[in-house]
């Protein structure tokens, strides 16, 4: 345990190697409320600016296409910065690191929110990424250095429920403050929060040594051209028509190649943005992979559902985010009770169950139909909730179980760029085949439209009774087209799926934690 003459030591002053970090820890409660907050505004403004786009649109003068730049700038932002979190955190120290992370994140939002015109608030929105894309890797790797092993998945099944709940309550949120207040109050609610977030950590979070590490500009320049130009791809395909674009044929053209000579280089390099010896460990790669899982089943999902739920079923925007928040108490149950077997039962039953649960919730969404109610969309989301919560708490655990204390930093930024990238796939994917299925059912269905289907009106006669006729047509065209949507949708939810079943062969690749933490492996890996 720590001497008095330690636990008065100043934040500021790093700490003593000797000593186990979390044995230098006052208030670590506290401290978990610190970082947790600024964990928590970090992931809600990935999604709690969506509601308010339409109201952004008329107030800076953009157009409907022009607006996605707000979110646009946000994701690539993130994307690009993210991985060098663990190179900065060493160069300068992880606790200015996250000191400044919060602080210009704070900034940033107050001057989106105060942004008169699209290019002040997509600068803004930028330099928030930024921001913000260093606060999830540091928020996890100060979760598990200030807990000791055995209070690990405790630490994981806390840091998860931020990090999964965040997505979901940030249309809720963001939709009540539109409505309420205005939408610039999407950004100003930052600011109590990371205001008090800003003080506790200044007060409580220690500092570590820094330590001298040579910046591969030649990887990072590759890293972040290839992750920008997947982003702008994956975020302007629809818009541009996919692959009927030019500019979409460079987008892609330009992230393999970079991406390609990025992974060369990993590979070959002295002096690479990542350890090569962090990459041999089989439990943090599979994670990654389970991550990409992960982000596609979770955004993609929020990404349809509240379209589907305010457009076919004309419910209303509220209403539609308290539903959708069900999710969120599923996913808090199965994250306490992750936390409290594990240790107790095979974590990698737990990640298998996991998917096996979210996969049962997405056969459930593939049968909804357009004359249901809202208990079919409450259970299937209180059920996905249970299963995420179960792959997560488990998967994160064993992720650091078998990787040195100093990589961690550098795990959880790619743990969290990949989650980030997945999300941006599976919502471009399920978009792109949402339209093409629309089109494609329609005239499945149009095909079928005769005179002894539509019993009370004759189709082939119907312009003879001028706007009468042209009203049941349209309106005989307006529920061909609910049909059809509904129909894109379950296949929607089909592909998900059978996604999420394809990832379970990568549970035997995963090995068990070991009791005494990473320590115990470290001789493995050659350290």
């Amino acid at each position: 345990m720590p001497s008095r003459a330690l636990s008065r030591r100043s934040p500021a002053a790093p700490v003593d190697d000797s000593i186990p970090l979390h044995e230098q820890i006052r208030y670590r409660g506290l401290l978990t409320v610190a970082v947790m907050g600024a964990s928590i505004i970090q992931i809600l403004d990935t999604t709690i600016a969506n509601v308010a786009i339409p109201h952004m649109r008329a107030a800076l003068g953009a157009t409907s296409e022009t607006v996605n730049w707000v979110l646009t700038s946000y994701i690539i932002a993130a994307a690009v910065a993210m991985p060098i979190t663990g190179w900065l955190a060493d160069r300068i120290g992880r606790r200015r690191l996250f000191l400044g992370a919060v602080t210009g994140f704070i900034m940033a939002s107050m001057a989106c929110g105060a942004a008169q015109n699209l290019e002040e608030m997509v600068i803004f929105r930028f330099l928030q990424g930024i921001s913000g894309a260093f606060i999830g890797p540091l928020s996890q790797s100060v979760m598990l250095d200030i807990n000791p092993p055995e209070r690990h998945a405790r630490a994981m099944s806390i840091w998860g429920m931020g990090i999964m709940i965040g997505p979901i309550m940030g249309p809720v949120l963001g939709g009540w403050l539109t409505e309420s207040v205005n939408w610039r109050w999407v950004f100003y609610v930052n600011l109590p929060v990371g205001l008090v977030t800003l003080a506790l950590m200044w007060a409580l979070l220690p500092a570590t040594k820094t330590r001298q590490r040579k910046f591969d500009l030649f990887g990072f320049s590759m890293l972040a051209l290839g992750l920008a130009s997947l982003q702008l791809m994956l975020d302007r395909g629809a818009q541009k028509d996919w692959f009927d674009s030019t500019e979409i044929w460079i987008e892609l053209g330009v992230s393999v190649a970079c991406l390609w000579m990025f992974v060369i280089h990993l590979v070959t390099g002295r002096e690479t943005l990542f350890n090569r010896q962090m990459l041999r460990d089989r439990n943090l790669v599979t994670a990654m992979g389970f991550m990409i899982v992960i982000g596609i089943v979770m955004f993609a999902s929020m990404a349809l559902l509240p379209p589907m739920l305010q457009n076919l079923f004309g419910w209303p925007v509220i209403d539609t985010g308290w539903v959708l928040a069900v999710r969120g108490v599923g996913i808090l149950m199965s994250m306490w009770a992750a936390g409290q077997l594990l240790g107790k039962v095979d974590a990698r039953w737990m990640v298998g169950t996991g998917l096996l649960v979210a996969a049962l919730s997405l056969w459930q969404m593939s049968h909804w139909s357009l004359e249901m109610g809202m208990q079919p969309v409450i259970v299937s989301g209180l059920v996905q909730g249970i299963g995420m919560g179960l792959v997560f708490i488990p998967l994160n655990t064993m992720a650091f179980a078998t990787i040195p204390p100093q990589y961690r930093t550098d795990g959880s930024s790619l743990m969290n760029l990949l989650r980030s990238i997945g999300g941006s796939v599976g919502i471009s994917i399920v978009t792109t085949l949402l339209g093409a299925n629309i089109q494609r059912s329609h005239e499945d269905m149009v095909a079928h439209i005769t005179n002894s289907s539509t019993s009370l009106l004759d189709a082939s006669t119907a312009d003879r009774f001028g706007i009468v006729g042209d009203t049941a047509m349209a309106m005989v065209n307006a529920e061909i087209n609910r049909q059809a949507a509904m129909v894109a949708y379950i296949d929607d939810f089909w592909l998900m799926m059978w996604v999420t079943l394809a990832a379970l062969p990568l549970v035997f690749l995963l090995r068990p934690p070991k009791s005494d933490g990473p320590k115990a492996s470290m001789a493995e890996m050659g350290h």
